[in-house]
């Protein structure tokens, strides 16, 4: 499925380019129509990261999440920081149907371990960014990108498995934002390699060509953002250039 993104600093839509705040474009604070805009195209499952929670977890856009979330009728996955037990259950309170784990799941897997195991495997998306060395190895990026772990994605991968592991976000960083096309050869690879795990692809999508490019790889969702927010395709576009693979 088309999941729509949005990123929100203090209540505003923006776009990072490559995780770098410094680099950032506005697109106006208006969150809540876009949502229900995106909504009443067809999409299914909406996106939303709180870039603020994320830098300052005491700065967490809760009612302003609380309010989207009670605007749109379709399940939302929410990330943006999240960094412990309390901030899993206080998005799923405000109404988020699941949580998005970025690094933390790399940094404290016996913690996140323990998320799966309170809050069950389908509220949770494991938020995996990987940067590709010329060895080939997809190593996990940590820390809004300004660090690599030691980890690679397979390793995280079967790390959370005997856990349930059901929803993987994954990003090649050297697409993200950049409206450049999708790096087809990594999904196809983990999603073969891992037919039990929903994985959404993220990153990189600029026009309709870059989603039929994902027909076919394995994928359960694809995320849009920035070409939605630059009028490259409409969302209901994009859900029939999907669904007519």
């Amino acid at each position: 499925m088309i999941i729509p993104a949005l990123d929100l600093i203090d209540g505003t839509v923006v776009r990072l380019h490559q995780g770098d705040y410094g680099q950032k474009r506005d697109y106006g604070n208006d969150p809540l129509p876009r949502l229900q805009n995106y909504q009443q195209q067809g999409a299914e499952l909406l996106h939303l990261v709180d870039l603020t929670g994320a830098k300052d977890p005491q700065a967490r856009q809760i009612l302003l999440l609380r309010k989207l979330l009670a605007g749109v009728s379709v399940p939302v996955q929410v990330g943006g920081g999240v960094r412990s037990q309390e901030d899993v259950s206080a998005l799923l309170d405000a109404g988020a149907t699941r949580v998005v784990i970025g690094s933390t799941a790399v940094k404290q897997p016996e913690l996140v371990s323990g998320w799966f195991e309170r809050f069950g495997a389908d509220a949770l998306v494991l938020a995996l960014d990987v940067r590709i060395g010329e060895d080939g190895k997809k190593r996990v990026a940590v820390s809004g990108w300004q660090e690599n772990s030691d980890q690679t994605l397979e390793e995280v991968i079967e790390r959370y498995r005997p856990y349930g592991l059901k929803h993987v976000l994954c990003t090649d960083i050297s697409r993200d934002g950049t409206l450049a096309g999708s790096n087809v050869a990594l999904y196809r690879e983990v999603c073969a390699r891992y037919p039990d795990i929903a994985f959404q692809s993220s990153g990189g999508i600029g026009g309709l060509d870059d989603i039929a490019a994902l027909r076919g790889s394995g994928v359960a969702g694809v995320i849009v953002g920035r070409a939605l927010l630059e009028g490259k395709f409409t969302v209901e576009e994009a859900i029939a250039c999907w669904q007519n693979g």
